[in-house]
């Protein structure tokens, strides 16, 4: 076996071993823990049940607590739990502020499920690490497939095609600026694996957007992933604007109008077929309603009965599966583009349909084994993302020494020839994408006419010397700096920034989770991670580190500062201890631009008691 393809297994392993170890709840792990580590949401309060798509019991629920919960993504592995009974597994649909969705996969709502101090806790996911290992095991099989991994793996640059002139490509788009056109025409003309280095406002999606309907002009059949649901209904949007027939499968259960009539689920929605399938629902429902009569406390019969009465639930729920397969056949046959996370894909079975080219999107956060699971399925692969951003997020730091949380995009642009850069961002005023361009892309990414600077759109507050030291939050984890959140107070109340056109965020959680008891509730307050993607007018950024060792902990990994740098549209202030940070290389270069191109202001300028 290939010693990369043993190298990816074994970090499998790895992270599925810490995800047990980090997830568990027991005397080691208490709940107090995992909550304070963003493992576990507790109590929840239930406000809506329902039986979902596949008639999977699914559960709206509210938290009356203001949560960091960059982990809990939508897809995510959970168990629903409370103290002396056997938690559920199931997965998170979805959670925006203090308001969530998930779904379990048991015939029912457990008895449970409404009493106080219910919780959900992230679980591991070792149906994805199984498919990924799997898929690994069998790539040498797959002679093309393995000769693509060699050479990616290898020293040998995988050759680009791409001719300088459009390839006669008639763009649909007649809006795209020149890089944004050369990478459409890399798309069109590619023949192995193509992709397009897209910095943060540059216009990734609406390229992708064009190369897919030309694409699908030229006859091809294309399949879009993403990591992210979210991700993935960004890029399905514009596509479905543009009146190209696409089907998106996987975790829709929390998709908005626009694309839910894209779904299986939506295009079934006013056939015969669901008259059939509701009648099988009915049926699930009086059976289980039966079974519901005997409670907890019951004898070995009725314990007996209530499994048959399940088991018969649990049959009719796999005739139904069966019926919406049958059914989705010809919805898969009639798309132009099918569109999904990759593990949505994987469940799909489309492997049997052709698909000429896979585009994944933000391809930087894509772990390696996940692309494989799904490159077998197209000829061509496009991958799309900017690997100066934050990696996939891996629990294991072992595994992410021996470079798991290497994203797909990264191990393929070391190698592949068809790189294509969007050169022009159309999001942030010139200086404040002046040092991310120095820094990161080699000074080649340029600003759009119209956001020349119009004054001052970047300033670094110093607290250096004002005794504002980090500290260990409540929870004894994450760390905070009261001062810096004074400073934020201040500038909101002297109104220097808006509060509703103003984001706050930060590295650390207990940062995030103080301000977010301190700060205006119309303020955007998160952590950079969760933050990743999104943009505001303004951006204030508490790095909070502050000590006398000059220790800045994961202020280190660079690629988290490009995101939280590359949010501001307008305006972007970051506050820090120029003391503590200023002997790291990067935080000096910097410190440098802003003084050059910014204010520099001190924390002796603000009326705060020091």
């Amino acid at each position: 076996m290939h010693p990369h393809i043993q190298l990816l297994i074994k970090c499998i392993d790895l992270e599925e071993k810490e995800q047990a170890n980090r997830y568990k709840l027991d005397q080691a792990h208490t709940l107090k823990q995992l909550k304070a580590e963003g493992l576990a949401l507790h109590p929840i309060i239930v406000t809506r049940k329902s039986f979902g798509y596949a008639d999977y019991p699914e559960i709206s629920f509210k938290l009356s607590f203001p949560p960091e919960t960059h982990l809990f993504r939508d897809g995510a592995a959970i168990e629903c739990f409370i103290a002396g009974e056997e938690p559920v597994k199931g997965i998170l649909i979805s959670l925006d502020g203090k308001n969530g969705e998930f779904r379990l996969f048991a015939p029912d709502f457990p008895d449970w499920i409404e009493d106080d101090a219910v919780g959900i806790k992230l679980a591991p996911d070792t149906r994805t690490t199984s498919i990924m290992k799997k898929v690994l095991n069998e790539l040498e099989n797959n002679k093309p497939l393995f000769k693509l991994f060699e050479q990616l793996h290898g020293n040998a640059i995988v050759p680009g095609n791409i001719s300088p002139d459009n390839g006669n490509a008639s763009f649909r788009n007649r809006n795209l600026n020149k890089s944004q056109q050369q990478a459409v025409t890399a798309i069109l003309q590619n023949e192995q694996i193509a992709i397009v280095h897209g910095p943060p406002g540059t216009g990734k999606t609406t390229t992708l957007t064009e190369a897919i309907f030309q694409l699908v002009k030229k006859g091809e059949k294309v399949l879009v992933a993403a990591p992210s649901n979210t991700a993935v209904d960004n890029i399905a949007k514009g596509l479905i604007e543009q009146g190209i027939r696409l089907l998106r499968v996987g975790n829709t259960s929390k998709v908005d109008e626009t694309i839910f009539s894209h779904t299986p689920e939506g295009k079934l929605n006013n056939s015969k077929q669901l008259k059939e399938i509701k009648q099988l629902k009915i049926r699930a429902e009086e059976f289980r309603k039966m079974a519901l009569k005997y409670k907890r406390s019951f004898g070995k019969a009725e314990r007996e009965q209530r499994n048959l009465l399940f088991k018969e639930v649990k049959n009719i729920r796999t005739e139904i599966k069966k019926l919406q397969a049958y059914n989705e056949e010809k919805l898969f046959e009639e798309a132009q583009v099918i569109a999904g996370t990759p593990v949505g894909l994987y469940d799909a079975g489309v492997d049997h349909l052709h698909f000429a080219t896979l585009v994944i999107d933000e391809a930087g956060q894509c772990i390696e084994p996940l692309a494989w699971c799904i490159f077998p399925l197209a000829d061509k692969i496009v991958l799309a993302g900017d690997h100066w951003q934050l990696p996939p997020t891996v629990l294991s730091n072992e595994a992410a020494k021996l470079g798991f949380n290497r994203s797909i995009l990264e191990a393929a642009i070391a190698t592949a020839g068809n790189v294509h850069l969007l050169n022009v961002q159309y999001r942030m005023r010139q200086t404040i994408a002046g040092f991310s361009s120095s820094y990161f892309y080699k000074g080649l990414l340029a600003t759009a006419a119209h956001l020349a600077d119009a004054g001052t759109h970047l300033t670094f507050i110093d607290t250096a010397g004002s005794g504002y030291n980090e500290k260990h939050g409540p929870d004894g984890t994450s760390l905070q700096n009261e001062g810096e959140l004074n400073i934020v107070k201040q500038l909101i109340e002297t109104a220097s920034v808006s509060k509703f056109q103003t984001a706050f965020i930060s590295p650390y959680s207990g940062q995030v989770t103080a301000a977010k008891e301190q700060l205006p509730k119309e303020m955007r307050i998160s952590t950079i991670d969760s933050f990743q993607g999104q943009e505001k007018e303004n951006i204030i950024l508490s790095l909070v580190r502050s000590n006398d060792d000059g220790d800045i902990g994961f202020l280190k990994d660079y690629r988290r500062m490009n995101v939280a740098i590359t949010r501001a549209k307008e305006q972007l202030i970051v506050i820090g201890d120029s003391a503590t940070i200023g002997a790291d290389s990067f935080y000096k270069i910097f410190l440098a631009y802003v003084e050059q191109h910014g204010t520099y202001r001190t924390v002796w300028e603000f009326d705060i008691q020091l």
